[in-house]
């Protein structure tokens, strides 16, 4: 699966002239300009790109086709969708240059929708990032020389420039998602290499569960500062959330009585997981309201006086439950926390505001410098009860991010609890297939009734079928009650599906015809035999796969730079393996590729689908 950019645009010239958003709009308007007659030629654009902004509104019909006359000679020559947005941007510069204006870069096609919006940010949680990342960053043999950062000053924007802060600050959040060999540090670099920078840190963000729709390349190589921040800010909230499941602290078991709410505790979202753990030690503290945000609930600083006064009771001072004034108790709770050796991530004066990231990071920093739960074996021993769920959990996780990344209504924190209505399901079908969805018949959440999310499943399952999905035995029911496996082969299919559509829509020489597996493993073995080496790849579970050898030659026949063979190694030990399964995950999503997939994925040979199919 590629990234909108990487797969839309293979130019990095191109690339660099549009946001995300605009190539997805300007696609959009392409196919449909395709669809009308079957092919689009260089004659038909003078017509037919009256719809679009600028281009459409400044030059007139005849404008248009003179402009192209003067520009090509054979009107008549096929347009793919590379060529249509350099006939644009030439078309963007003649409308500019009649109208006296000229944007900042050659693309001003949402301009009027977007500059016309006023991004603030908040300097308190640029402060509180800056030192986060003076924090764990100070001493990277390559950032160093860079940090610390001056939370008062742009600096923070310009570095993240190059993309290697970025990259390496999801390392600091989800260990070893980068390998950090396919980073480009040199000090100063080109173009090109400032745009692969940029383009892994988007697709490992993605793969570690950020959010990234309508966010591109050039919007970290032009410092947009709202946009780089925003992705700062879910980074970190990863990292200061990874504590919270039953796997890392198992003693979150005594926020449950019994297996039954275990079930529940394991499918909510961290930020729940956070919310649950603070009220059950605020109950113990004898403090009668419940926080249900890190917003209003927290803003007199009460319930953290008490808090902390449970967790810590021997550094803490009685005046702060007893002033009335809520900012000077703010005060009293941050050096309250000072004396624990808890960082702050806020100042009062971001508690009695309300600032919802800043209140989560300070209450996540605080779980996991002292939690306050029971150490003790007795519950904790109920999870060696539990099945093993360790594959279902890496496809779920998988599907998960995969669904997320397509820009839903709701973020997805777990495919079996958030499905179960079969909403979200219809909108992931109606983006993978616009159109297949019956909205008419279709229920909106919230949904009290319980059969009118087997109806939304019902039609989930019927539109499987349609596009040929193998759903024997499956009904609309089986998703409402969380059936795992079956969900998860609904899944499956559907981002098969999906990526078979994309590299259709985009092979134009198809002409419509349907790719295959079979079609995909011929590519994956004639592009490595053309580049001059005998390896082969005898189906998707070929075994010999694991060493990560073929793919490497793979990835260095679509783009020869890719691969730096002085950091490849053998494949013959697990640990050789795992390197090469590392470098390879990365330097594809360097190339452009959106890959949810772990390097266990690859050594032990599972969705190597997948892997050729976004390379396509």
């Amino acid at each position: 699966m590629s990234g909108y950019v990487g797969i839309l645009v293979s130019d990095p010239w191109l690339q660099n002239q549009f946001t995300q958003v605009e190539l997805r709009s300007l696609k959009t308007h392409f196919m449909s300009m395709r669809r009308e007659s079957g092919k689009l030629t260089l004659r038909d654009l003078a017509s037919r790109m009256s719809r679009l902004k600028v281009v459409g509104e400044n030059l007139t019909e005849e404008d248009r086709a003179a402009c192209i006359q003067d520009l090509y000679q054979n009107l008549d020559e096929e347009v793919d969708f590379e060529f249509f947005l350099k006939v644009y941007l030439k078309l963007h510069a003649h409308a500019s240059a009649r109208t006296g204006s000229v944007a900042k870069n050659s693309s001003a096609f949402l301009k009027a929708a977007t500059t016309t919006l006023l991004h603030t940010i908040s300097e308190s949680e640029k402060a509180s990032y800056v030192a986060h990342i003076n924090n764990y960053l100070g001493e990277d043999d390559f950032l160093k020389k860079y940090l610390p950062i001056d939370p008062s000053t742009n600096d923070l924007f310009e570095i993240a420039k190059d993309g290697v802060l970025l990259c390496k600050l999801i390392n600091v959040a989800v260990a070893g998602t980068i390998d950090e060999r396919a980073i480009n540090t040199k000090r100063i670099l080109n173009p090109w290499e400032r745009n692969e920078n940029h383009t892994l840190c988007l697709n490992s963000a993605k793969a570690i569960g950020c959010t990234v729709v309508n966010i591109g390349t050039q919007d970290f190589i032009e410092g947009r500062r709202h946009l780089v921040l925003g992705m700062i800010s879910q980074i970190i909230k990863i990292q200061l959330l990874a504590d919270l499941n039953l796997k890392k602290t198992p003693q979150l078991l005594e926020l449950v009585d019994d297996s039954k709410d275990v079930e529940e505790l394991m499918s909510l979202p961290p930020e729940k997981i956070l919310l649950r753990w603070m009220n059950f030690l605020l109950k113990k503290a004898g403090y009668k309201k419940i926080v249900t945000n890190f917003s209003s609930d927290v803003k007199d600083a009460e319930a953290y006086a008490h808090l902390l006064n449970v967790l810590a009771p021997e550094y803490s001072n009685p005046s702060t439950l007893t002033v009335k004034d809520p900012l000077t108790r703010a005060k009293l709770v941050l050096e309250h926390a000072d004396r624990m050796g808890c960082k702050r991530y806020l100042t009062a004066k971001d508690i009695v505001e309300g600032s919802p990231n800043l209140n989560l990071a300070f209450v996540a920093h605080i779980f996991q410098h002292r939690n306050g739960l029971s150490t003790q074996t007795k519950q904790i021993s109920f999870l060696e009860t539990l099945p093993d769920d360790t594959q279902i959990s890496r496809e779920e996780r998988a599907f998960r991010f995969w669904m997320n990344s397509l820009g839903n209504s709701t973020y997805i924190d777990n495919v079996f609890e958030d499905l179960r209505n079969g909403w979200l399901l219809l909108e992931t079908l109606d983006k993978v297939s616009p159109g297949i969805v019956n909205w008419k018949v279709a229920n909106k959440p919230p949904i009290k009734l319980p059969f009118r999310k087997v109806e939304n499943c019902n039609q989930v399952v019927k539109i499987g079928k349609q596009l040929k999905f193998s759903l024997v035995n499956i009904a609309g029911n089986d998703i409402v009650q969380g059936n795992k496996k079956l969900i998860l082969a609904y899944l499956w299919q559907l981002m098969r599906y999906n990526i078979l559509q994309l590299l259709k829509n985009l092979r134009f020489h198809s002409h419509g015809k349907e790719i295959t597996d079979a079609d995909i493993l011929q590519w994956a073995n004639t592009k490595v035999s053309n580049s001059g080496t005998q390896s082969r790849m005898k189906s998707f579970k070929d075994k010999s796969l694991s060493d990560g050898i073929f793919f490497l030659e793979l990835l260095s026949a679509v783009q020869p730079r890719a691969v730096n063979w002085s950091l490849v190694t053998k494949g013959v030990t697990d640990d050789e393996k795992k390197m090469n399964a590392t470098y390879i995950i990365s330097i594809a999503r360097k190339l452009g590729c959106s890959i949810f997939l772990l390097p266990e994925d690859l050594t032990e040979v599972i969705s190597f689908l997948s892997f050729s199919t976004c390379l396509h």
